[in-house]
């Protein structure tokens, strides 16, 4: 037996097919573009968009969505692909299982874990802050030590914590349900921003876009070309509802057909409306509006500038009754975003359970509802706590490059499957292969270079917590394998393993090195985590069996 071992491709076809004792079958193509479009906009457009461009790129935002946009079109032709040929849940866990084999299918499935869990926390903690813009136009005022996290001067975001409880009740109860919550929902959503576009267009002042690239500080990231880039990595994340979508081919009706619709069609109208969204949004108030807290807010900043100004130079808002309205519709809008992460996140889960790797309870079938609601209930509690008390930025930056590395091993086993099973039935054939695959692989990773250097201090420890998990369970548990893995297999994790210990330190050093960078904690954290996994990644590398 062998990590590298692949899970034939019948095998989750038959499993896929035995939907009765599953999943149900519910969802359209309608049903999977509003999916989509319910986890893409809001994430971007109602939250990290205002500190991107206060922090990294000013009105050169919008290039910034184009590029992402770029990096999303490859890696989405290539899930498209994928969805068509291999309809099961589980995104691109399941399409590495299926052509990299279990080792690398394991390393997906628990990046996807941290990809939907902070991504979720992340838009929570947004809609934590429209909230309090909300209250406070009816002169309601909640202590700030409760909707701020200990990191932002507060003790625990409870509106953040609210949110993500109250949606992960919704799809405990069903994924039909959930679906038609959603539906209503991004209907709202798509409504708010074309209002957005076309009642603020008028009020864009071209002084707002000059410089439309400042000038670099002088810091990495920090505006110009660098900083261009860096904020493309930081709203990817924003993009992650057709990956979204794709996890839900369990419970498409016809997902060889309906699946690259729901994918292509919900990544293409949203592209487009973030960008006019951005446009719109720093045109009408000078980007550096959006720095400090409220910039995870930016839609209710944009609103209140959307006016005429007197000869003092402020501005009465022409739409006073706009911006009550339309953080009222961002409220429901982000639940929907919240809702389809967290559904993504359970049904990679439920498919790693389904193969041993994870503990057979999530894999548990409720017997009313037909949904995993004990996997629901196990990440309610886990993305509330990043929700409670971990910065937005933290969250946010996580959540792209978990997204980013997810893209990319998508990219790589299309690649793959093209080369080793040339004859499999797909209903829909990624263009240009290795060609496509290629640039979407270039793109990701050139945003993932431009990644603040803690953020991939986060990634790695994630990934070695990972590898503990696969080793010390995973492997004895694998229905594929069936637990009989030789030693030469545990050398081989144990060698990738201690790769990261060295990767770490490295990082850590250099990061550590910025005499900007205020980060004794995470330095002495890292290196304290990466020799105590050289001891353990070393035991294991001894090991005979």
């Amino acid at each position: 037996m062998s990590i590298w071992k692949r899970k034939p491709i019948t095998q989750l076809l038959n499993e896929a097919s035995e939907s009765e004792k599953g999943l149900k079958r519910t969802l359209t193509a309608r049903g999977l573009t509003a999916l989509g479009i319910g986890a893409i906009i809001g994430a971007g457009l109602f939250s990290i968009t205002g500190l991107a461009a206060s922090q990294n790129a000013g009105p050169a935002i919008t290039i910034s969505f184009i590029i992402a946009a770029f990096g999303c079109l490859f890696a989405g032709l290539c899930y498209a692909e994928f969805s068509s040929m291999i309809p099961v849940a589980g995104s691109a866990y399941t399409y590495s299982f299926a052509t990299m084999g279990e080792f690398i299918a394991w390393i997906i499935g628990w990046d996807l874990v941290l990809e939907y869990a902070v991504g979720a926390a992340t838009v929570s903690i947004s809609w934590s802050r429209y909230l309090m813009k909300f209250l406070d136009s009816y002169g309601i005022h909640i202590n700030e030590g409760f909707i701020h996290s200990p990191f932002e001067g507060g003790i625990i975001n409870l509106p953040a914590v609210f949110i993500v409880m109250l949606m992960s009740f919704i799809l405990m109860r069903g994924t039909k349900e959930s679906a038609t919550v959603n539906g209503i929902i991004v209907l709202l959503k798509v409504t708010v921003v074309l209002v957005f576009i076309a009642l603020g267009w008028q009020y864009i002042r071209p002084e707002n876009y000059t410089p439309y690239i400042p000038e670099n500080t002088g810091n990495f990231g920090e505006f110009g070309f660098s900083g261009i880039v860096r904020a493309a990595a930081i709203v990817f994340f924003a993009y992650i509802g057709f990956d979204a979508v794709s996890t839900a081919a369990q419970e498409a009706k016809n997902p060889k057909r309906d699946m690259p619709i729901g994918i292509l069609l919900s990544l293409g109208i949203c592209t487009i409306l973030y960008i006019l969204f951005a446009h719109v949004m720093t045109g009408v108030v000078n980007y550096s509006a959006f720095a400090g807290a409220d910039g995870i807010a930016p839609v209710a900043i944009a609103i209140d500038n959307m006016g005429v100004a007197d000869a003092s130079g402020m501005i009465t808002p022409a739409f006073p009754w706009l911006n009550k309205l339309i953080i009222l519709a961002i409220l429901a809008g982000y639940a929907s975003v919240i809702l389809v992460m967290l559904m993504g996140q359970s049904r990679v889960f439920f498919s790693m359970s389904k193969d041993g790797l994870m503990p057979k309870v999530f894999s548990e079938v409720h017997p009313k509802f037909r949904t995993p609601a004990k996997n629901n209930l196990l990440f309610m509690l886990i993305v509330s706590c990043f929700a409670a008390f971990v910065p937005a930025r933290v969250v946010g930056e996580m959540t792209s490059i978990g997204t980013l590395f997810a893209f990319i091993l998508v990219c790589i086993g299309v690649w793959i499957m093209r080369e080793k099973m040339p004859d499999v039935e797909r209903a829909f054939k990624t263009p240009l292969v290795p060609l496509v695959p290629i640039l979407g692989i270039g793109v990701c990773l050139f945003m993932m270079i431009f990644l603040p250097l803690d953020t991939w201090i986060r990634l790695i420890v994630w990934m070695m917590i990972g590898f503990d998990l696969y080793i010390y369970y995973g492997m004895k548990n694998s229905v594929l394998n069936q637990g009989n893995f030789s030693g030469q297999n545990y050398r081989t994790v144990a060698l990738a393993g201690l790769g990261m210990v060295v990767a770490l330190i490295v990082i850590a050093f250099i990061h550590h090195s910025d005499p900007k960078a205020d980060d004794n904690y995470l330095f002495y954290f890292s290196i304290g985590f990466a020799l105590i996994h050289a001891v353990v990644y070393g035991l294991n590398y001894l090991k005979k069996k």
